[in-house]
């Protein structure tokens, strides 16, 4: 199996320090440390209501989002843990567009906060398509550590890609 590094392009000061914990074997217990639980969504309803709770609590004049799913990795983009489509499809002579948001099967076993990590994510493509700067910004706003979650996603992909789990 061919090794991802998940931290190639981050500065070598963050890269050493992810091999340390990996050398050292602490990977597993730096997480768990700082991840003492995992998340109870484990259905796709309610994964729609707990991505429908933080959309109505931050974004609340964004479209409503129609479907929310965990789907199979090999079904979403390449490297991509989840996915939001946008469907405009012609309905009686009206335009209508559909939301849905994808998560890796994978993030089923996470920590709650990189599950609200990516759903976060996906639900700031509703205003933000690209990954700028007003796309981080409203991700900050919706999770405040946001940034430091996204790493600890990194984190938490080494060890499932090592062959261990969280929980």
């Amino acid at each position: 199996m061919t090794k991802i590094d998940y931290f190639q392009n981050y500065p070598q000061e963050i890269r050493d320090k992810v091999d340390q914990l990996i050398a050292s074997g602490q990977l597993r217990s730096y997480l768990l440390k700082k991840y003492p639980t995992g998340h109870q969504v484990n259905t796709d309803k309610q994964l729609y209501e707990y991505a429908n709770n933080i959309k109505q609590s931050y974004m609340k004049n964004s479209p409503q989002i129609d479907k929310v799913m965990y789907g199979k990795q090999k079904d979403l983009i390449i490297n991509a843990l989840g996915t939001h489509t946008f469907v405009s499809r012609n309905h009686g002579g009206k335009l209508k567009s559909k939301h849905e948001i994808r998560i890796a099967m994978s993030l089923k076993n996470a920590p709650e906060e990189i599950l609200k990590m990516l759903v976060v994510h996906e639900l700031a493509h509703f205003k933000e398509k690209d990954h700028n700067k007003a796309f981080y910004k409203l991700c900050e706003y919706m999770q405040s550590n946001y940034c430091e979650v996204e790493v600890d996603l990194l984190l938490y992909l080494t060890l499932l890609d090592q062959g261990e789990v969280l929980y």
